[in-house]
């Protein structure tokens, strides 16, 4: 079905999406400071089962409930929780535990929208990991299903939590690089990006993320994060977007793309390139946030700024060579020293909070909805080569403010 087909068939009213108030009012606060908040992960994959360590060494969390439909990775998650967390292969009885207050789901990406549904009308706070659900028709429905879900709802988008970028959008906001021209953001690796398998009867159940039926590849596992950082600094969404992709050097089988390069323009004149690869490493993670007045070049972790020529720098003496700038690091620009934690334990912290506070997190089901958006036009801009217009979605401004 072509795309434009996709959207008169799937248009929705403006009534029909539009957000609730409940969505942006104060949630419901069912936790006072410091009461334990017991998690239940559904979907026990390297994702799920990795953040259970994290989730353990949090004051206010604990797991007491896993599952996944795959036994080897189920007990390799409940191992990590001491033989606390009870073990379940239908997440629907997971749902039905008495005992479990927040969800964390880790499911493949074509299950969100379903699992996430479901914890809805099971009335317990929800913790979504990226990207948000798949398709614009799942975004819709979702938000709609929000209207009446007074629970917290966190997308795991965790560079939003991160304390580094929420001052690196401050430094933004107050003129640091001047007027934002433009973002160049890649997100390099070496490796086919497959998972063993115990069994090749599992292919499709472990290595979902190489089929479009069940995944959005690469803009949806790795640049979905950067997308929501680029909405984030505009504060909107992209009027248009462009890419190209292929599977040109994974010959295995594979559907989703082994390169991505997309390029989206946004309201205020800025435009936002992306690349991912899977047979080139160099520089790996990188946002580059360039400015008239200077360049934010951002990794995991760390954050450099370059000004540009005739900028402000601190001119000293240094080894020797006159000129050079005292707080330059060779190759690297001027460090930003920001104190942070790591970016999914934060995010983890903030979601404890906001059920403790009863209060929306900075990636809520809203940001998250957002960059979902956008991962659905670089994937159809990619997949049916041609431009896609935000105009033609059946979503609007108006729907996702």
């Amino acid at each position: 079905m072509k795309r434009r087909t996709f959207v008169r068939n799937t248009a929705l009213t403006a009534t029909g999406l539009a957000l609730s108030s409940e969505l942006v009012a104060k949630k419901q606060k069912s936790f006072g400071a410091n009461d334990q908040i017991n998690i239940g992960i559904i979907g026990t994959g390297s994702r799920g089962a990795g953040l259970i360590p994290i989730i353990e060494g949090i004051e206010g969390l604990q797991v007491v409930a896993c599952c996944d439909v795959l036994p080897f990775r189920l007990n390799d998650a409940l191992s990590k929780t001491a033989g606390r967390a009870k073990g379940f292969t239908d997440y629907r009885k997971l749902l039905e535990y008495n005992a479990v207050d927040a969800v964390l789901i880790a499911t493949p990406f074509y299950l969100h929208q379903e699992v996430a549904m479901a914890t809805m009308d099971a009335d317990k706070h929800i913790y979504c990991e990226k990207t948000l659900v798949k398709g614009y028709t799942a975004i819709a429905t979702l938000l709609k299903k929000a209207e009446n879900f007074k629970k917290v709802f966190q997308t795991g988008h965790q560079y939003h939590s991160s304390r580094m970028y929420t001052q690196v959008v401050d430094l933004i906001k107050a003129g640091k690089v001047g007027k934002v021209t433009g973002f160049n953001c890649q997100w390099n690796r070496n490796g086919n990006w497959r998972r063993d398998l115990p069994d090749p009867s599992l292919e499709k159940a472990i290595n979902w993320r190489m089929y479009r039926e069940y995944s959005g590849g690469l803009v949806a596992e790795l640049c979905s994060h950067q997308l929501d950082f680029v909405n984030w600094v505009n504060q909107s969404l992209p009027e248009s977007a462009l890419g190209v992709g292929g599977i040109d050097y994974w010959k295995d089988g594979r559907e989703t793309f082994d390169n991505v390069h997309l390029i989206y323009s946004y309201p205020n004149g800025t435009k936002a390139k992306f690349t991912c690869l899977t047979s080139n490493a160099m520089d790996n993670y990188k946002v580059r946030v360039h400015g008239d007045k200077g360049t934010l070049i951002l990794d995991y972790s760390k954050a450099w700024f370059y000004p540009e020529q005739g900028g402000e720098k601190k001119w000293g003496n240094v080894d020797g060579v006159s000129g050079a700038t005292t707080n330059w690091q060779q190759g690297r620009g001027i460090p930003l020293n920001l104190v942070h934690e790591d970016p999914s334990k934060q995010a983890l912290i903030d979601f404890r909070n906001a059920i403790w506070e009863g209060k929306i997190p900075a990636s809520n089901l809203l940001t998250g909805a957002k960059a979902a958006v956008c991962v659905q036009m670089g994937l159809d801009a990619m997949y049916e080569e041609q431009k896609v217009l935000f105009k033609e979605l059946p979503l609007s401004d108006k729907d996702l403010n």
